[in-house]
């Protein structure tokens, strides 16, 4: 019998003839958790869905041995009944029906006769959050009442229903509080301890760090290094990751900022669901040529509503005058935005950045295609030369423009809607949590790119909840909080400290 739950040898597989992954070799035992990291677009989502039969036997090359034994599954039901159960970035509840109901969804509790037996569910759904220390859920009520957060912990309390051998986590605490994010490694150390296996993916290093046993790391399809995390650090994982050495993540360049060229006066938004309630509360600031301007906050701050409001994107009733170039300009819709020269690079790139039935060059050119009319048709050599151009610069992973926007990782389609905004050629760009989700070498070259702009006499608006990416780029800072502006501080000897402290004033 096998020392190991699971063994993937020679995993290749293949899209359109080209590997997304080119020979990995990956080994768990029991209890054991392992960290799987790569850059986005390395193929570590590709690798765990070839491993939970997304992509069934015989749409790849190589061998999966559990327990000692091939296996074949020929889909997701399969893996579960083994005992491998993923829980993807993207959440698989259903918001309409009940936490209970999501939880057992597939696997119900039923009576004589077919009938559900609800009670039993709820009770056993009851303990399974008590176990997450969710004792704020009621298990009878829409999932869809309850946050991200609670939504994260609830697809985990799922996979424990399940009765995992080996629990695979995509990115599991995207989009957790710290609180959360200690419970869940919590539960998994708790879950190490009664031998359940675990592959964690996260581009978060430091929790990387806390709860994986071994690193294993992918880089462009191919296995680079298997090592004990006792023998790295953060630092040493991302060398492996990115093949250089990443001391100075923050590659700032000096430059001479120009004269005003942006003013925001004003700006106030209510609250879609209490209309009486505002979210921001006569916000007013400045921007100059080729400045970066990092606004800085806790959760609920406003930030978000601010610059979407400045954009015409805010869903409720807002107010705000914006200049650009000392004129007033009509910013009320995205298109009047665009048109008078802002670009935003939203929030949610799965929600509000890209189109999901499109391609990876059509999501690219969406906001220029006037530019490739030709009376009644689209000059479809000038719209791939562009795409092309716009891969090429951004060093955007694809390997065809004619793949669907969905089948790239998290950070390139990141890269592909920042393309799609710069298109338009903005005066003023403004980014909303630019990096989230993005690995550590994509996030440089994010940061590289802004700095390229300011340079160029952009202007940069970006919002970022990390308080040391703030710190490593904006030449100026504006903090938030409740609604209102707390600070506006130049960015020298500026520490995270003060920026809490005046997050926190009241």
């Amino acid at each position: 019998m096998s020392d190991y739950l699971l063994e993937m040898k020679g995993i290749v597989k293949r899209f359109d003839g080209v590997p997304a992954l080119n020979g990995i070799d990956i080994a768990i035992r029991p209890g054991e958790c392992i960290g799987l990291c790569g850059e986005n677009g390395a193929g570590k989502s590709t690798l765990m869905k070839v491993l939970s039969a997304v992509y069934p036997h015989g749409s790849w090359e190589g061998e999966i041995l559990w327990q000692g034994q091939p296996l074949e599954a020929r889909s997701i039901r399969d893996t579960e009944a083994a005992g491998i159960i993923i829980i993807h970035q993207e959440l698989m509840l259903v918001p309409e029906l009940s936490v209970t109901e999501n939880l057992f969804l597939g696997n119900e509790l039923t009576l004589p006769g077919g009938r559900m037996n609800y009670p039993a569910m709820n009770r056993r759904a009851e303990q399974l959050l008590a176990e997450l220390q969710l004792s704020d859920v009621n298990v009878v009520l829409p999932v869809m009442n309850y946050g991200g957060g609670h939504q994260q912990l609830i697809e985990i309390a799922k996979a424990l229903n399940k009765q995992a051998k080996l629990l695979i986590l995509d990115e599991p605490s995207s989009s957790l509080t710290a609180a959360e994010i200690a419970v869940l490694l919590e539960i998994i150390r708790a879950l190490k301890a009664k031998g359940v296996a675990c592959v964690y993916i996260s581009h978060k290093l430091d929790e990387v760090a806390a709860i994986c046993d071994t690193i294993v790391v992918i880089r462009d399809g191919a296995h680079i290094a298997t090592t004990p995390m006792a023998q790295l650090d953060v630092n040493r994982i991302i060398t492996q990751m990115v093949g250089r050495d990443m001391q100075q993540l923050y590659p700032k360049q000096e430059r001479t900022l120009g004269e005003v060229v942006f003013e925001a006066r004003h700006v106030t938004c209510f609250d879609v669901d209490k209309p009486q309630r505002k979210r921001v509360d006569d916000v007013s600031f400045a921007l100059r040529k080729g400045e970066i301007l990092g606004i800085a906050g806790l959760v609920g701050a406003g930030r978000t509503e601010l610059v979407s409001a400045l954009f015409g994107a805010y869903p409720g009733r807002s107010q705000a005058e914006v200049w650009l170039h000392g004129a007033r300009i009509d910013s009320s819709t995205p298109l009047k935005a665009i048109r008078a020269g802002l670009a935003l690079v939203p929030e949610d790139r799965k929600q509000h950045g890209i189109v999901r039935d499109l391609d990876v060059g059509q999501n690219i050119t969406l906001s220029v295609l006037a530019r490739f009319a030709r009376f009644s048709r689209l000059d479809r050599e000038a719209e791939l030369a562009t795409v092309r151009d716009q891969i090429g610069r951004l060093a955007l992973k694809t390997a065809s423009p004619f793949l669907p926007i969905t089948s790239l990782s998290g950070g390139n389609q990141q890269k592909a809607v920042l393309a799609k905004m710069l298109l338009t050629r903005p005066d003023v760009l403004i980014l909303d949590e630019p990096t989230r989700g993005v690995d550590v070498g994509a996030k440089y070259e994010i940061y590289k790119l802004m700095f390229e702009l300011a340079s160029e006499g952009m202007a940069i608006i970006m919002v970022s909840s990390e308080l040391a990416e703030v710190l490593g780029i904006a030449d100026r800072v504006l903090v938030m909080g409740e609604g209102r502006l707390r600070g506006d501080f130049p960015n020298r000897d500026l520490t995270q400290e003060m920026l809490l402290s005046a997050a926190l004033e009241h």
